[in-house]
């Protein structure tokens, strides 16, 4: 409800940043802004309503409130409550947009690098994590005379952003299926394709796990692990004076020929034109 969406493509910009503690009891303001709000509870509970929606934010507890949706109080925050707080202005991306997925291919030469991710609208559990402690550098930054500082600033908090929405994936337990195995076939990329091993691994049926990946992936997990092994070989090819039989075996092929007609239904070329197209790069 109310999300924030974070793109790549386009850099979030702070118009104010600081650290308040109440003197006093008081209600939140009943306001709407043209710009979102990033509220982290130091110490005490603050009590914020967004569009009908109660929240209560406990110490440790971030919550993102969005911009052109009125938010108010609807119980009083207590004296003593301190809190760290980010405004700031935010374009939402494109509708071709793709959503970010945890990926280890090397970037692709000329391909522009667009994705997006749904920031979480409220975590906890950041009490003394990397996390308070980079927004309090932050707002510590924020009151410096640099004369960078504006620019700095907005890149500081792009990153800020950047890992508390992606914090879901820091955590294995917290990664969908899919990207787990995405993860298992990227570590695994040398070896040959094995239903067997991966049934071991997860301790589920194959049958259960391809539907799954299929569905949250748009591959089956055997594409997934030939187009890493071609996204590696490629990356060798490019950066390496290594001939192509060493990088088809360290890439898991036996056979060079077979690993140059999979190399050439992947990328349209053969690895030989391949690395010699990548000299138009240098």
């Amino acid at each position: 409800m109310n999300e924030i969406i974070l793109s790549s493509a386009y850099q979030p910009i702070v118009c104010a940043c600081d650290f308040l503690a109440a003197f006093e009891p008081f209600y939140h303001l009943d306001r709407t802004l043209d710009f979102n709000d990033l509220i982290y509870v130091v110490e005490g509970t603050m009590y914020v309503s967004e569009d009908g929606t109660d929240y209560e934010i406990n110490e440790g507890e971030l919550l993102f409130l969005k911009n052109h949706v009125r938010h108010y109080g609807v119980k009083e925050t207590q004296r003593g409550t301190k809190w760290y707080y980010a405004h700031f202005y935010l374009q939402e991306p494109d509708e071709d947009t793709p959503r970010f997925r945890p990926d280890s291919s090397p970037l692709v030469l000329n391909q522009p690098l667009r994705s997006y991710e749904v920031l979480p609208k409220k975590l906890g559990g950041l009490k003394n994590s990397s996390i308070e402690k980079r927004f309090a550098e932050l707002v510590e930054y924020s009151r410096v005379g640099d004369e960078l500082k504006r620019m700095r600033i907005n890149n500081m908090f792009c990153q800020f952003l950047t890992d508390i929405a992606l914090m879901k994936y820091m955590d294995k337990n917290d990664y969908s299926l899919s990207c787990r195995i995405c993860a298992w076939l990227e570590n695994h990329y040398t070896e040959p394709f094995s239903t067997e091993k991966l049934e071991k691994e997860f301790y589920l049926s194959y049958k259960r796990m391809a539907a799954v990946f299929k569905k949250e992936q748009g591959m089956t997990m055997q594409q997934y692990h030939s187009e890493h092994r071609m996204h590696i070989a490629a990356y060798l090819l490019r950066s390496t004076l290594l001939p192509v039989g060493e990088i088809a075996s360290q890439v898991g092929f036996e056979d060079r020929l077979y690993f140059s007609r999979c190399f050439h239904a992947f990328t349209g070329v053969s690895p030989k034109e391949y690395r010699s197209s990548a000299k138009l790069n240098y």
